[in-house]
């Protein structure tokens, strides 16, 4: 099953990009990375629109979607990779996570979304969500195999 983490903005050189490559090292699971820059002058609504465009436009065809939204559901790290094991179970092709900009999703992800996923009530930086979200992946991917990374 390939992954593929789509975001809006550019992730640079700096204590996020080295724990977002940590963890993606570590995941045996293929994972891609796409950032999504939106060029045009765009403010408010026309631009989340605009956003959830581009990021609806990268999903791979066939792939489950995935968006990380604070008014999403909270999975336990036990119940996120029971949910990554079934879809890769059912044969699905791949899994695409997508993070909107500062103003959340558009009606296009939220349409789009299989699953909207929660790291908690609380407002984390778009830049520590990718490191949650790598870790995470690595996390399941350890619960799956039965590698002792997880302690529950």
């Amino acid at each position: 099953m390939r992954l593929l983490i789509a975001a809006v903005g550019r992730l640079r050189a700096g204590p996020e990009r080295s724990l977002v490559d940590e963890y993606l090292r570590r995941t045996p699971w293929p994972v891609e990375e796409r950032e999504i820059e939106v060029r045009r002058r765009l403010s408010g609504d026309a631009l989340t629109a605009a956003e959830a465009d581009a990021l609806v436009a990268a999903v791979p065809q066939g792939s489950v979607v995935v968006a990380l939204d604070e008014r999403g559901e909270t999975l336990s790290s036990p119940a996120f990779a029971d949910r990554l094991g079934r879809w890769r179970d059912q044969g699905r092709p791949g899994v695409a996570f997508l993070i909107g900009g500062a103003d959340g999703h558009g009606p296009a992800v939220r349409d789009r979304a299989d699953l909207t996923l929660s790291f908690g009530p609380m407002t984390w930086p778009h830049l520590l969500v990718r490191g949650m979200l790598a870790e995470q992946v690595y996390r399941a991917w350890s619960i799956l195999e039965g590698h002792p990374y997880h302690r529950a």
